[in-house]
């Protein structure tokens, strides 16, 4: 006779859901085209005080930077880059 072995899996619901919201996240930020200083301030957890006067200025972001009157944009992928590229020279 043929013994049976009896499997129980947990899920941990929290978790996944948490998860696919990292991953849906990640897709959306590859996906954008344009980026304002609070989706900025939002993607690399710096203050919109901080990115005003220590990173926008800098010549490496300034160059994606777009204005329309008061409002400005950036490039999304190459201004994040640049960011990046800022921080690992500290």
């Amino acid at each position: 006779m043929l013994e049976t072995t009896k499997i129980n899996i947990e899920i941990d619901e929290k978790a996944i859901a948490s998860y696919v919201e990292r991953e849906l996240q990640k897709q959306i930020n590859q996906q954008l085209l344009f980026v304002d200083i609070n989706k900025i301030s939002e993607l690399t957890s710096m203050s919109i005080r901080y990115l005003e006067d220590e990173i926008s200025p800098d010549p490496r972001v300034k160059m994606y930077e777009r204005k329309k009157n008061r409002k400005r944009w950036w490039l999304a992928q190459p201004a994040l880059k640049a960011i990046e590229e800022i921080v690992n020279s500290w």
